[in-house]
């Protein structure tokens, strides 16, 4: 029986609703109690995406501290155009990574399984297709906004977790959650809340997806 990967975005946002500054430069949202929930959540994940804008705005590790490569989950990245730099720390041996990219895209890199699917974009279905292959069961989506906008567009989340920091930034061009082109009136996802928590000046908020488009 078929089991595709069980898909959890996971994100941190200011009070009015931003990822990042206008200048998409990183913030400091998550309080320390928050942090080592992300820590926990990353260890019980079997891989960790995001996307290539996350890629070359933050450049992170991806990687959970104090667990050798082999424990560590797998990194995917979504980069349908090939952007993703040959210095990436995603691409460094802490951990395994793979690039999904499109069929027109014939790049490589180094320390990194490279997967085509879809043309023009990647083909979120195939690629979950390749991660249920390899024995992916729990996918943690981490951002940026096009990304989590594009997992909710094709019905794959299962469950939505946003911390809420005590900060306001402002600007009509800072990230959000869930950018992209936004959905029709009719096509709006909804959620179920099933928690909420207080974690030292934020909240985090927990909900299921419980109309999934696919």
């Amino acid at each position: 029986m078929s089991m595709r990967p069980r898909v959890t975005v996971n994100c941190a946002m200011t009070a009015d609703g931003k990822l990042a500054s206008r200048t998409r430069k990183q913030l400091r949202i998550s309080s320390r109690e928050d942090m080592e929930r992300v820590k926990s959540l990353r260890a019980s994940s079997d891989a960790i995406l995001v996307g290539v804008g996350t890629i070359l705005a933050d450049d992170p590790h991806l990687t959970v501290k104090g667990l050798p490569p082999e424990e560590n989950p797998l990194r995917v990245v979504l980069d349908s155009h090939g952007r993703t730099p040959a210095g990436a720390k995603v691409l460094d041996d802490r951990a395994r990574t793979l690039i999904a990219t499109t069929e027109e895209c014939h790049r490589t890199w180094p320390g990194a399984e490279v997967v085509r699917c879809g043309k023009g974009r990647v083909d979120l279905g195939a690629l979950m297709d390749v991660l249920e292959e390899r024995g992916v069961r729990s996918l943690m989506v981490e951002g940026g906004g096009e990304t989590i906008f594009s997992f909710f567009q094709a019905g794959l989340v299962d469950r939505y977790m946003v911390f809420v920091g005590s900060m306001i930034v402002g600007g009509r061009c800072s990230p959000t959650p869930a950018d992209g082109d936004g959905f029709q009136d009719d096509d709006i996802v909804r959620l179920s809340l099933i928690d909420a928590e207080v974690l030292g000046d934020g909240v985090l908020l927990s909900y299921e997806v419980h109309d999934r488009r696919a």
